[in-house]
């Protein structure tokens, strides 16, 4: 089964210094057909003005991970780390037993487009972890880079969760395809550009949720960047 959920239909916030697209309920958006797929549980796609930002406030038991799409995000939090991440740079945040953390655009000029993604853990009260890494353009050109996994397997990031996050480039005739196991079930998010996934013409913001479906095809993009998640095919809580 194939259900589309375009980007228009998303939930939205405009705090001025935030502007906010939401895929499923979050804050003061609550929609009950679109709490959560499986083991993900929320896409925010934010825009953070110059000079502005989330100061320091806690998670508690959720893999959270960030996914910038252009500007710098600077992050602090209470396991000591501090960084700045850019495009193509993947930070993965396992809150656990408890964590507090700050996020910052510190241009003074540019805004910062970025996309954080939750997703539940495989279980409560684990040890508190942060990794970042740089997974190159070329890795995911025409084809499906690995960037999270339960193993780190393929020099991805390690997630407390039995899901395989993959990124994705595509243009023209390049094509990359994902076979899913039976009892697995997968969320396609395009994050830009136009892409056909099994089939279904696909914009920037939409998504496809994928259950039952032997694989994924993604093919026909234009200028199409892409997050694809093989996910459990049980709900995990």
């Amino acid at each position: 089964m194939l259900t589309i959920r375009r980007g228009n239909e998303r939930g939205y916030a405009d705090h001025g210094w935030l502007k906010s697209y939401h895929s499923f309920s979050f804050a003061g958006y609550h929609d009950p057909k679109h709490v959560h797929f499986s083991a993900l549980r929320v896409i925010n796609e934010d825009r953070v003005a110059p000079g502005q930002g989330f100061g320091q406030h806690g998670h508690q038991d959720m893999e959270i991970f960030s996914y910038v799409l252009s500007g710098e995000l600077g992050h602090r939090d209470t396991l000591g780390n501090g960084s700045s991440i850019g495009p193509g740079r993947v930070q993965i945040m396992t809150t656990g037993s408890g964590v507090e953390h700050s996020e910052f655009n510190h241009s003074a000029s540019e805004p910062v487009h970025f996309l954080q993604i939750w997703l539940f853990p495989r279980e409560r009260g684990l040890t508190p972890n942060y990794a970042e890494k740089d997974f190159d353009e070329a890795d995911k050109r025409g084809q499906l880079r690995l960037i999270l996994s339960p193993d780190g397997r393929d020099g991805s990031l390690t997630l407390q969760q039995d899901a395989f996050i993959y990124a994705s480039l595509l243009d023209g005739e390049e094509r990359a395809e994902l076979t899913l196991a039976g009892d697995r079930q997968s969320y396609v998010h395009v994050v830009r550009g136009s892409i056909t996934v099994n089939g279904q013409a696909l914009e920037g913001g939409d998504a496809l949720m994928l259950v039952d479906e032997p694989g994924v095809t993604l093919e026909q993009g234009e200028d199409a960047e892409v997050l694809v998640f093989d996910l459990p095919g049980v709900n995990p809580r």
